[in-house]
Formats: structure tokens, sequence, C-alpha cells
């Protein structure tokens, strides 16, 4: 049992909770717009960036809404919805942006080639599916964010462009691919820990790995609020003082938000969905596929269950991965607790958690199938996008754990979100991130956000206003208005991350 230290409370300006690329993110803006500003950051793991943003759990796509379809929903009246997927479009560029400002001050030194270019290619077959990806095109040329894209239904430019996935196939089968060569890949392992440790440089922050936090109150006597750590190492428990605290613990938000009984946390829950990759374990496969293939989801399916065969680069090394397989299960984090679920229950959310669960049986049912899935269910299934894969070239990969947000709703009673949130209490003086996908990719966009909710006077202010035109410079524009800046601001960040092999028009 750990014991309290007889220890005064330690004090900062900010505590994050998680070493994620969410925290990361949010720390790094908080020094360049502020120098002086304390920070700790407590992560429960020995290692920063071993959840949800190591490379192994998480897509690692670059989340462009390039090749991702479930960003462009098709409407009843067979029109193609395209506002999500600009706007993820515009936020990834907002990221680029910000990772290029970090390379050039030398920030990311020890991080090279986190960002890669790699094709982000669609893939669908089927009369309807053709026609709805003809359409998905034609839609987003709309837009200058998806120039470049290229649309084709020859098998032949298709088994060009990506071989596996034409090798074997039936001729007879309708077939079409987009492919953009602006799509990237990302590892935000690699690119987390980095961050991590140039802050760890930097006066007034401290890193405490292994550190666990159990309970979060407000402070009656210093404001703000305090936390309960304990070194899971020396089982020593004590309390840390802050002024704002920002929750960035994935998958471990819900609980953590819900101990600070901020009024805005009320009729919030979760539902935990996990995930299986099948990786490719024969080199000769591996080195023929050059892209990230995305399909459609099968009815019922989260959009992190999107099936893709994805070409990453994790650890310097090239891999080829299939999925993913969903799954369930009740904990909310890969290194979590079964009770994970149960504990997350209360009397303001249980309501919306029962509505929400009755509005998506069809997920349920999903989910119980995949849970049931054998090995060669997955193979069945990686076969209708490599119709001549075989189950020994390939090995079962344990994928990251996701919480979907499900919130209050006045005439659903509950529903189920697949996109991210940020809760904060009215003071600003605390926030938390719920959800999933995009997630990291939109990690710049999704602090700037919070940083507008939480420090509302100081973003107003001439001086963060102009560091965050030096760090983001389209900060402040609408992108997705602007064809000039974007090529612009797109050719200089190629050049800075080395993704030079293309040239952009306005």
């Amino acid at each position: 049992m750990a014991k309290r230290k007889d220890a005064p409370v330690q004090s900062s300006d900010v505590i994050l909770i998680g070493a994620g690329i969410m925290s990361a993110t949010l720390g790094v803006m908080l020094k360049e717009l502020n120098p002086d500003i304390t920070i700790q950051i407590f992560e429960r793991l020995d290692q920063a960036a071993a959840e949800s943003s190591d490379a192994w759990n998480n897509a690692g796509t670059g989340h462009s809404a390039f090749c991702e379809l479930n960003y462009t929903p098709e409407r009843e009246d067979g029109t193609v919805e395209t506002v999500k997927a600009v706007k993820i479009a515009e936020s990834f560029e907002q990221s680029k942006q910000f990772w290029a400002h970090l390379v050039e001050q030398g920030f990311l030194k020890d991080a090279p080639n986190f960002i890669r270019p790699i094709p982000h290619m669609s893939f669908v077959w089927g009369d309807d599916n053709v026609t709805y990806l003809r359409k998905r095109y034609e839609a987003l040329q709309q837009s200058h964010l998806f120039q470049g894209m290229q649309y084709t239904e020859d098998k032949a430019k298709i088994a060009e462009w990506t071989p596996l996935v034409m090798d074997g196939r039936d001729p007879a089968q309708p077939v079409a691919a987009t492919r953009m060569d602006l799509g990237t890949d990302v590892n935000f392992g690699a690119l987390t820990r980095a961050m991590f440790r140039r802050l760890e440089e930097m006066p007034g922050v401290t890193m405490h790995f292994a550190h666990d936090v159990h309970e979060i109150w407000r402070s009656k006597t210093l404001g703000g609020w305090k936390i309960q750590v304990e070194n899971v190492t020396t089982n020593s428990v004590y309390d840390v003082h802050a002024k704002f605290v920002f929750i960035g613990a994935g998958g471990g938000s819900l609980r953590l938000l819900e101990k600070s009984a901020i009024p805005e946390s009320r009729g919030y829950g979760g539902f935990p969905v996990s995930g299986q990759w099948l990786r490719c374990t024969n080199r000769e496969i591996i080195e023929r596929h050059q892209a990230k293939v995305y399909g459609k989801a099968s009815v019922g399916a989260p959009p992190m269950s999107v099936p893709h065969l994805d070409t990453r680069m994790i650890d310097g090394k090239r891999e080829l991965l299939f999925g993913p397989y969903a799954g369930f299960s009740t904990k909310f984090l890969k290194n979590g607790s079964y009770s994970d679920l149960p504990k997350s229950i209360q009397m303001s959310n249980l309501a919306p958690m029962l509505m929400a669960g009755m509005h998506n049986l069809a997920l349920t049912k999903y989910l119980i199938q995949q849970v049931m899935q054998s090995p060669e269910d997955k193979l069945a299934a990686l076969r209708e996008y490599f119709p001549e894969a075989q189950l020994n070239d390939w090995e079962l990969e344990i994928a990251g754990q996701r919480v979907q947000v499900i919130k209050k709703d006045d005439e659903e009673g509950g529903v189920l979100e697949f996109g991210t949130e940020v809760v904060s209490a009215a003071d600003g003086s605390i926030a938390a991130l719920l959800g999933a996908s995009p997630g990291a990719s939109t990690a710049v966009s999704i602090m700037i956000d919070l940083l507008n909710k939480c420090f509302p006077d100081q973003m107003q202010s001439a001086d963060w206003q102009e560091k965050f035109r030096v760090m983001i410079p389209s900060f402040g524009q609408s992108l997705a208005k602007n064809p000039e800046l974007t090529a612009q601001l797109r050719e200089h960040t190629s050049q800075v991350l080395g993704l030079t092999q293309y040239e952009y028009t306005a």
C-alpha cells in the first residue's frame, strides 16, 4: 500500500498528465509562448509515447483526409459531404507548419525522418462503391487542398500504383482508386519522444515517468488544482499543485476528468475499442508495396477500423501492416485495467451510455463478430485487398486501445462520437482531451483550440499572436480559402521536412 510522504506540496504553473503527442505539443507551444512558464509532466509508464502515440499503436497515416473515406460520407441524396475532409486537411497543414518550425529551430534534430512521403490511396470494388469514389473525387476537386489527386478505373494503372492489390484479382470486378502523392507517413512515437527530450532540457520543465495520477481536486487555499501522484517505483505518494492542468492521458483521461468534478464533465462516457494488425514478415512482399491503401469500412464498424494496407517506416525499418481488426475490451488503455469501463460509469453518464448503446447495436454486433474471428477469417479480410496473401507471411500485432466519446444529447439521450473533443472548465483552469481519430495528426489545431478556451486573454495579446504566426505562418488565416498561401506553405514545409519531390501551384 502506498504511503503519503511528509513532504511540502510541489507547485508549478502547468501540469500535463500523460506523455503523448498532445501533451508534447501543448508543452512545446507553452514554452515557445512563455519561456518562463514552469511545467511538470506525469506519465504512468516508463517512457513517453508508449500508448496511443506509439508507432505500433496508431495508424500513423498523417491523417489528411486524402484517403480516409469515413471523412467523406455519402448523403441521402447521393452527394458526398466534404466539410470534415477539408477541415482535417487544413489541420494537418497546420501540423506540418509547426513541425517545420521545430525542425528549423533545431528542436527535432534527434528525430530525423519522423515524417516521410508516401502516396495515400483509396481503393474500392463493386459498381456502387466505384460510383461513390468517383463522386468523392469530383467533390474534393472543388477544394485546392486536394490538388494533385488522381482518379482511375483503369486496372493497369491501379496495378502500377499498387501491384499487391491487383495481383490475382478477378479481372471482371469493377474497381477504382484515387492517389495523392502528397501523402505522408508519420512516426508519432519518434516525434513525441524527441519533443519531450528537448522539453526536458529547458529550464522549468520536469518529467516524471512511472508516476500515476490517482486524484485531482480544486485547491481552496492555493487556487488552481492539486493532483495526488504515486511514484510506482518507490510506492511513495505526494501532492502537486498547479494553476492549470491538462489531462492528455488518452483513454485514461475520462476517469481523471470525472474526478475533477467540474460541471462540464457530467454526461460524458467512454466506449473502448481495441485493435489488432496483421504484420507482414516477408521482406519481398513488403518491398513490393509503397502506399497507404484505404478502403470502405464494414457496416457498423467504427472509423478507427477502416481497413488499410499500409506501408510504414518504424524505427528506420520499412513495415507493411493490414488492419486494424476491431475488438472489445473494458480496458481504457493498452496497459490499463479491465475495471476501467465499470469504474467510469456514474449517475451523470449512465443514461447517455445506455442510450448510446441502444442506438449503436450494429456496432456491438460488429465488435462481437470481430472478437470471434479466426486467423482464417482475418486472412479472408486481408485477401479483399491483397488477393494472393498467405497466412504464413503475416503475424498478429496488438494495436492501441481507443475510447470513443459518449456524450449527453437532448434529442437522442446519448450519442457516440468518433472524433476528438476538448472538455474544459468554465474558468479555463483545467482541460481534458477525449476521443480518438484523427487525433495525433491534428494535434496542433486541437491545442490551438484548447489555448483559445483556457488562455483567452493571452491568445488575444499581440505577443502571443505574433509568436503563433512564427510557429504557424497560416495562423489566423483560412488555408481552405487561400490557394496561394496553401501552395506557398506546402512548398516550404515540404522542403524543410524532406518531402521535396512534389511541385505545388496555386
